[in-house]
């Protein structure tokens, strides 16, 4: 793998690392309210997150 592909995995395990770090008892709040969704909006929810980051993937690229 390429630096930058070792970079972006980096910087993303700290931007997820900073939720359950800061705020333990709301990431863990969010994290049950996520579990009780149904699938199709979950599905949603990803797909949106997919496109946002390959947006900005695409532009800073």
């Amino acid at each position: 793998m390429s630096d930058s592909i070792w970079l972006a995995i980096g910087l993303v395990l700290i931007v997820e690392g900073l939720g359950p770090l800061l705020a333990p008892n709301g990431w863990r709040n969010m994290v049950a309210q996520l579990s009780q969704q149904p699938d199709n909006d979950l599905r949603r929810i990803g797909g949106c997150l997919v496109v946002a980051g390959s947006v900005i993937a695409y532009f800073f690229a």
